[in-house]
């Protein structure tokens, strides 16, 4: 959120962030709790191709 100037959260889970995990592009570090204020996300490894494929192709 901070690197995309955003401020609403909830906007922000509902428009990108739940997308993202409804296609397997990001996974919660504690899935069985999650709105819990430790919950962080990672790149699963689909997310990871398409980083490399979207990088590779803006150079």
């Amino acid at each position: 959120m901070v690197k995309m100037g955003l401020k609403d959260r909830s906007k922000f889970r509902k428009k990108y962030l739940q997308p993202f995990l409804e296609e397997d592009l990001l996974a919660m570090t504690i899935p069985q709790k999650p709105t819990t204020p430790n919950q962080q996300y990672y790149l699963t490894e689909k997310g990871k191709r398409l980083l490399r494929e979207i990088q590779n192709t803006s150079s």
